[in-house]
C-alpha cells in the first residue's frame, strides 16, 4: 500500500508557534474573497441598466461582461506565483488599493470603452487576491485541523459571495444608478487595508528566482483564448475567429508548460502534478465546475424569465446553495478525517450529480420545494467537495509553493466556469432552437423569439395580449426543455467526476 505520508503531504519542519491573530487574519482573508466572489456575479443584473445610459454595442456588451473573467483566469498562476516571490501579504494588500480605486473608476465610466478597460484591469486586481487568499491561510495555520476549518471558512465565504451578489445587486439597482455595484467595493477593500496591515504576517518563497516575464504574458493569452474562444463559440456558434483563438490559446498554454520544464525559476513547478492528490483533485474540482455552474447559471435565468421573480427573489431563491455549502464547508475536514479524503468528494460529487438529474421533472409551473431541494443538496455536496480538494491541493505542496498551488486551483475553477456555461449553454441553446412557434406571431417577432428567451419575452410585450401570452408560453417551454437536457448532461458529468475521484483520491489523507 502506497505511504499515506509521502503521498499526500509534503515534508515539513516541526509545527511552529501558531499565529496569535491568525482568525482575525482569517476574517480579514475571507472579507477579501467575499467580495470578490460577489464582484463576479453582481453585474449581471446591472447590465440593462448600463446598457440604456452608455448605450454599448452588442460587442462592447460582450466584453463589459466577460473581460473581468478573461484577464482573471490569465493571471492567476503569474500571480500566485509573484506572490510568493514579492510577499502575499504585500501582493494583497497593493491588489486591495487598486481593487478599490479601479472600482470608482468603472462606476463613474462615461463610455462603453472606459468600462471595459475599468473592468480589465479589475482582473488585474482580482487575480492579486484570490490566491494569496488562500497561499496566506496555508501559512497562518500550521495545525492542519485548524487549517482545515479555515479552509472551509474560506470556502463558504466564495461560495456566499457568488450567491449574495444577485441580492446585493437587486437591492442596489432598486435604489441607486447602475455604478453602485461597484461602488460597495471601496468601503470593503478600505477594512481590508487598514486590518490586513496589522493583521497579516508576511509570507514568501525564501529562494524565489526571478518572475519570468515570458512565462507570464503566455500565461494570460494562452488562458484568456481558450475561455474567449469557448464564451464565444457558446454565445455565437463555431466561427473562424473563435477557433484561431482557441488554437493561439492552446498553443500558447503548450508553450508555457515547455517553458516551465525547462527555465531555472519557473512560475509554476510541473513537478507538483506529479503528486497523485494535487493532479486528482484539480481535475475533480474543474469536473465538477463544469458540470454545475453552467446549469446554476441557466437555473437563475429560469427563476427570473420562466417563473417571472425579480432579481432580488431569484436572488434570494437561490440561498438554499449558501447554506448548504457553508454548513458543509466548516463540517468537511472532520468529515474526511473520520471518513476518508476519496468517500467525502467523491460523496459530494455524487449528491450533486443526483440532484441535477432530479431536474428531469422540472417544468416551467414546479413548484419552489423541488429547485429549493436541489439547490440545498448541490450546495452541500459542493461544501464537501471543494473544501476538502482545496485542503489537499495546499497540503501536497511545500508552504514555499503555496501562491502557486491556490492558482493552479482557482484556474481550474475560472476555466470549468467557462466550459460549463459553454457546453451547457449550447445545449440549452439548442433545445431552445426547437421553440414552436404558435400561429398568429409574426416572422419577425418569430425570428427574434428564436434567437433568446429574453428576445422572445420582448417580442411578446409588443404582441396582442392572447398572441403575446401563447408565444410567451412556447418560449418558457423551450428554454425549461434546454434546462432539462442541459441537467441531464450535468448529471453525468458529476457522476463521471464522483467515479474518478473516489479511484485517484485512494489513499489521500488530511494530516491529523
Amino acid at each position: 500500500m502506497t505511504s499515506q505520508v509521502s503521498e499526500s503531504t509534503p515534508t515539513e519542519a516541526a509545527p511552529r508557534r501558531p499565529h496569535p491573530a491568525r482568525w482575525w487574519a482569517l476574517a480579514v482573508l475571507t472579507l477579501a474573497l467575499l467580495l470578490v466572489a460577489v464582484d463576479a456575479t453582481v453585474l449581471g443584473l446591472a447590465m440593462p441598466f448600463l446598457s440604456e445610459q452608455l448605450r454599448p454595442s452588442s460587442t462592447e456588451l460582450l466584453w463589459i461582461g466577460d473581460v473581468y473573467s478573461f484577464v482573471i483566469a490569465g493571471l492567476l498562476v503569474s500571480m500566485g506565483s509573484l506572490g510568493d516571490r514579492i510577499g502575499r501579504k504585500r501582493l494583497l494588500l497593493s491588489g486591495a488599493a487598486a481593487f478599490g480605486a479601479l472600482s470608482v473608476l468603472a462606476a463613474y465610466s462615461a463610455t462603453p470603452g472606459m468600462l471595459i478597460a475599468a473592468r480589465a484591469l479589475l482582473g488585474v486586481a482580482g487575480a492579486t487576491l484570490m490566491p494569496s487568499t488562500l497561499a496566506l491561510i496555508r501559512n497562518l495555520f500550521s495545525d492542519p485541523r485548524e487549517r482545515s476549518f479555515a479552509i472551509g471558512v474560506w470556502g463558504s465565504a466564495s461560495m456566499a459571495g457568488a450567491a449574495a451578489g444577485p441580492v446585493v445587486g437587486g437591492f442596489l439597482l432598486e435604489h441607486f444608478w447602475w455604478g453602485s455595484v461597484f461602488l460597495i467595493n471601496i468601503p470593503v477593500m478600505a477594512v481590508l487595508i487598514v486590518f490586513g496591515a496589522k493583521l497579516l504576517p508576511e509570507s514568501r518563497n525564501p529562494a524565489p528566482g526571478p518572475w519570468d516575464l515570458p512565462s507570464v504574458l503566455l500565461s494570460l493569452v494562452g488562458m484568456a483564448g481558450i475561455v474567449y474562444a469557448v464564451k464565444e463559440t457558446a454565445a455565437y456558434g463555431v466561427g473562424a475567429s473563435h477557433l484561431a483563438a482557441g488554437a493561439v490559446g492552446l498553443l500558447c498554454v503548450a508553450a508555457f508548460v515547455r517553458r516551465q520544464l525547462t527555465i531555472p525559476a519557473p512560475l509554476l513547478d510541473m513537478r507538483l502534478f506529479r503528486n497523485r492528490g494535487l493532479s486528482a483533485s484539480v481535475l475533480a474540482d474543474l469536473l465538477t465546475v463544469l458540470g454545475m455552474s453552467g446549469l446554476v447559471f441557466f437555473l437563475s435565468q429560469f427563476l427570473q424569465l420562466v417563473q417571472e421573480r425579480s432579481p432580488l427573489q431569484a436572488g434570494l431563491a437561490e440561498l438554499p446553495a449558501t447554506v448548504g455549502a457553508v454548513v458543509t464547508g466548516l463540517l468537511a475536514g472532520k468529515a474526511a478525517r473520520r471518513y476518508s479524503v476519496r468517500a467525502v468528494v467523491a460523496g459530494g460529487l455524487a449528491a450533486i450529480g443526483v440532484a441535477l438529474a432530479a431536474l428531469l421533472a422540472l417544468t416551467p409551473d414546479s413548484g419552489y420545494p423541488l429547485v429549493g431541494a436541489v439547490l440545498l443538496i448541490v450546495g452541500i455536496g459542493a461544501g464537501f467537495s471543494f473544501t476538502v480538494t482545496a485542503d489537499v491541493i495546499l497540503s501536497s505542496v511545500p508552504k514555499e509553493n503555496a501562491g502557486a498551488a491556490s492558482a493552479v486551483s482557482e484556474t481550474a475553477y475560472e476555466l470549468g466556469a467557462a466550459l460549463g456555461i459553454a457546453f451547457l449553454g449550447s445545449i440549452v441553446t439548442s433545445r431552445y432552437a426547437g421553440i414552436a412557434i404558435p400561429d398568429g406571431v409574426p416572422a419577425g417577432a418569430a425570428q427574434q423569439a428564436r434567437q433568446s428567451l429574453p428576445g422572445a419575452m420582448e417580442a411578446a410585450n409588443l404582441l396582442p395580449q392572447q398572441t403575446g401570452d401563447a408565444l410567451r408560453v412556447a418560449a418558457q417551454s423551450a428554454f425549461t426543455d434546454g434546462v432539462r437536457g442541459a441537467a441531464a448532461v450535468g448529471a453525468i458529468v458529476l457522476l463521471l467526476a464522483a467515479v474518478w475521484a473516489w479511484r485517484m483520491l485512494r489513499g489521500q489523507t488530511l494530516r491529523s
